[in-house]
């Protein structure tokens, strides 16, 4: 305000002008005080949170010269089992000069020769004969043979060939294209291998369902989700699994709805997940929570200033990680023990009083999940961690920073439908390219020997 306006003011006046620079120096002080806590406060990095790797920053590495290298065993490429073919190679003089031709002679070296032969497709011309029949006069035509129909002219293993190099290599269909012209001299436009992709959906949604079957056929699930971009909007593409099988679904919403619809009338016993909402209470016994996650929470509550609750945690945690490796080793009456040892730890820490903020919500938080923290310990087909999940997930979101998503629903969904084939295969012991071409026959994928 002007000295004059101030001057004017009356006693009433200047009180209320004083009360509201008050309230108004109370705010921005308070405001400050916010600002400068995040500032002190230290960076979320993947070690410390769930940021993903991909966002965290590497330190750069040490330049000053490294000693020499310690000796050790020379490698070379192990011979094929069964080469294509093979080619003895006589010797026809010694090094003296003398003629070796007639002598007896032994394999003295052996290695490979690898080369690939020049690819061409294999193009076949079916021409369907007809005529007047001589008995009514009609005109009749050969019916199509059965492994070559009418329709798309590009066969399975082509077929297979787009799917794999698309959805494993995520190759654009304009790369796509150029590939499969360079490498095989076979022009198909991308329309065509949209109309490829369109023609793999019902075989790939019926494998959908079948690996689903059996997967609802157990009592343990693990899931987690991620985001996708479809049409420009966020979608979320879940992972539900365990054991050799693992189905995904792509779907815009990120709500427990997406869990209901996927299990209908189905509840497992036991639920490994994070702690997001959406993927707790649908065990019927109990879940487990990721420790991992929960383990960077205690780092990043340590980095913050904590000295009290966050270190003992972070211990604890890795302990019960520690057991949960070595419980092939142990009896049901050790493991038992073992829990009961680690809730008491757990009921001790929670009695402590965190020096720091990020202590105090952490510690909030694991009240909120206590009963869900030690589940795994005596149940040996439940992991401590969701590593799983994040090993599921780990190509769709290299194929999410690769394609930058999809245009059309129907495609993101008939890619989780891939990548229920492809991780099922995986867990199974079967090749990518395999279980590709087991699908589009509409044959179910072996289970692991």
């Amino acid at each position: 305000m002007e000295r004059e306006a101030v001057d004017s003011l009356d006693r009433g006046g200047l009180v209320r002008l004083v009360l509201t620079q008050a309230e108004t120096i109370a705010l921005l002080t308070a405001r400050v005080a916010e600002l400068e806590a995040k500032l002190s406060a230290p960076p979320k990095t993947p070690n410390n949170s769930s940021k993903p790797p991909s966002q965290g920053q590497k330190a750069n590495a040490d330049t000053k010269a490294k000693g020499r290298r310690k000796g050790r065993k020379g490698a070379h490429r192990p011979l094929h089992p069964k080469p294509t073919s093979r080619r003895d190679v006589r010797a026809g003089r010694c090094g003296c000069g003398a003629d070796v031709s007639g002598a007896p002679q032994f394999v003295c070296e052996a290695y490979d020769h690898v080369e690939i032969p020049d690819v061409t497709p294999d193009v076949t011309r079916v021409s369907l004969m007809g005529g007047v029949c001589p008995g009514c006069c009609g005109r009749f035509k050969a019916d199509p043979p059965e492994d070559m129909p009418r329709g798309s002219p590009f066969g399975p293993n082509l077929r297979a060939l787009a799917l794999y190099l698309r959805f494993t290599q995520a190759i654009s269909f304009e790369r796509l294209a150029r590939l499969l012209t360079d490498m095989l001299g076979l022009r198909i436009s991308e329309g065509a291998l949209v109309n490829m992709l369109d023609a793999a959906k019902e075989a790939f949604g019926s494998a959908r369902a079948t690996i689903r079957d059996r997967l609802l056929a157990g009592t343990i699930l693990a899931s987690d989700e991620t985001g996708l971009r479809v049409e420009k909007k966020t979608w979320w593409l879940w992972v539900f699994h365990h054991g050799d099988s693992a189905v995904f679904v792509a779907e815009p919403s990120r709500a427990k709805t997406v869990v209901s619809d996927f299990l209908g009338e189905f509840r497992p016993d036991y639920w490994l997940s994070d702690r997001y909402g959406g993927q707790l209470g649908w065990a019927v016994n109990d879940n487990q929570v990721c420790l991992a996650h929960l383990i960077r929470d205690a780092q990043y509550a340590m980095e913050a200033g904590d000295t009290i609750f966050a270190p003992g945690l972070r211990h604890l945690l890795g302990r019960a990680c520690r057991i949960g490796q070595g419980r092939d080793r142990l009896a049901d009456a050790t493991l038992k023990a073992y829990e009961r040892r680690l809730d008491q730890s757990l009921d001790e820490l929670l009695n402590l009083e965190p020096t720091a903020h990020a202590g105090i919500r952490l510690q909030t938080s694991i009240k909120k999940v206590r009963r869900h923290l030690f589940t795994f310990v005596t149940h040996r087909d439940l992991e401590p961690t969701n590593n799983g999940s994040e090993r599921a997930l780990r190509p769709c979101a290299i194929f999410r920073k690769v394609t930058n998503g999809f245009r059309t629903p129907w495609g993101a969904r008939l890619y989780a439908d891939v990548r229920s084939v492809l991780e099922t295969a995986r867990r199974r012991n079967i090749g990518a390219l395999d279980a590709i071409r087991l699908t589009l026959a509409h044959n179910i994928l072996p289970l692991a020997p």
